[in-house]
């Protein structure tokens, strides 16, 4: 994402959409690699939506970003997690 980092100015709200298939534990997978990343997640605030079929769970955490490293390497670990789709 060039020039990404003259949009947002640090440290600021960034929501991140991870999609998974919908099995046992995926959420907390995910939410223990967004703590890793932002520990001061608050885990309340995970918003989960199934999809139509319910075969896919879409997880929108919005951590407190405090520089462009911090969410590549958030993205990173999330996109190498086996059980995670997509990362938004």
């Amino acid at each position: 994402m060039p020039g990404a980092e003259a949009l947002l100015a640090f440290p600021c709200p960034f929501p991140v959409k991870v999609l998974g298939r919908r099995e046992p534990g995926f959420a907390q997978q995910v939410l223990q690699i967004v703590l890793r990343h932002a520990p001061d997640f608050e885990p309340a605030s995970m918003e989960m939506r199934p999809s139509r079929e319910g075969r896919y769970l879409s997880l929108t955490c919005t951590v407190q970003a405090v520089s462009r490293q911090q969410l590549d390497a958030l993205y990173q670990e999330l996109c190498d997690c086996p059980t995670v789709v997509m990362v938004l």
